[in-house]
């Protein structure tokens, strides 16, 4: 960047915004009909946007996000659909650094995916960003992403993406995937769970290796100031205990996405009290589903 760029100054104290109450595009009764958009944005603020694809492109529809600093900007998943035409997320994306660059003039920007894990509704969108300038895709298989996170040398260490600036720190956390990563942004104070913690189903693919994950969550919120604990999807009613059903394109009593570090004990006390037994326990905003 050259010398007259003006930094932004992202280690003051946490941004406690409460943009985040929103009403989520949340499909419609026929998939054929739905009129929301391919792609929600909500401007948490002008440094980070929440994206959520259209439930009617993709039953899961799964929750992106996209974070700004000086040098570089940071796409966290790249959602459940591969067709660009479907699901648009580099042209979403593109327009979105075009308007933050805009408002914030410099050169050689360039971009970073990453992901929380490599379940295909988290990187169907990985192809639309090949071949795209200045950008870096790391694939999320294990043996890439511990790579690059170093995890494969110390899976307890808390590994740093600096943007420029706005350096994220981020966790290995297995347990619903081997190679599940947690990221916290101390700009916003948001962490970033993927599908280990959200509201609804949390599939626990290792109980050990999740069990240990939720500990070592709640030793690390209590360590830093989080505002919002934040996954993928958003499965639950208002109803406490009670889910949309799978593949439903209608979502229309949704909670809030956004979860406590409250939320991570009631977890943990949750695995408790199920003990090794496999099933699924329903709990006011999540379900623990455990095969083995």
């Amino acid at each position: 960047m050259g010398t007259d760029v003006s930094l932004i100054d992202f280690t003051g104290r946490v941004q406690r915004n409460a943009g985040l109450d929103v009403r989520w595009i949340h499909g419609s009764p026929s998939a054929k009909h739905n009129t929301d958009p391919d792609i929600q944005v909500h401007a948490y603020d002008e440094h980070t946007f929440v994206l959520r694809q259209n439930i009617a492109v993709h039953f899961e529809a799964p929750f992106l996000y996209l974070l700004f600093g000086n040098a570089s900007a940071v796409l966290i998943d790249t959602g459940a659909t591969a067709s660009a035409e479907y699901f648009p997320v580099r042209r979403v994306v593109d327009e979105l650094v075009a308007g933050w660059l805009a408002r914030h003039p410099r050169e050689d920007y360039r971009l970073l995916v990453l992901h929380t894990h490599a379940h295909g509704d988290h990187i169907a969108g990985d192809g639309q960003f090949a071949g795209r300038p200045g950008t870096t895709v790391v694939a999320a298989d294990l043996r890439t992403a511990w790579a690059y996170f170093g995890f494969h040398d110390d899976p307890g260490a808390v590994a740093r993406v600096d943007l420029g600036g706005r350096t994220l720190e981020c966790l290995a956390t297995p347990g619903h995937h081997e190679a599940a990563v947690t990221f916290y942004d101390p700009w916003t104070g948001f962490l970033l769970t993927g599908d280990t913690v959200y509201p609804g189903r949390l599939y626990i693919q290792d109980r050990q290796a999740f069990t240990r994950t939720i500990a070592r969550l709640i030793d690390f919120s209590a360590r830093r100031p989080v505002t919002h604990v934040l996954g993928c999807h958003i499965e639950m009613t208002r109803t406490p205990g009670v889910d949309h059903p799978i593949r439903t394109v209608h979502h229309p009593d949704e909670p809030p996405l956004q979860l406590t570090t409250h939320h991570l004990r009631e977890i943990a006390t949750a695995l408790a009290t199920t003990a090794d037994r496999p099933g699924r326990y329903a709990f006011p905003l999540f379900i623990l589903c455990l095969d083995t």
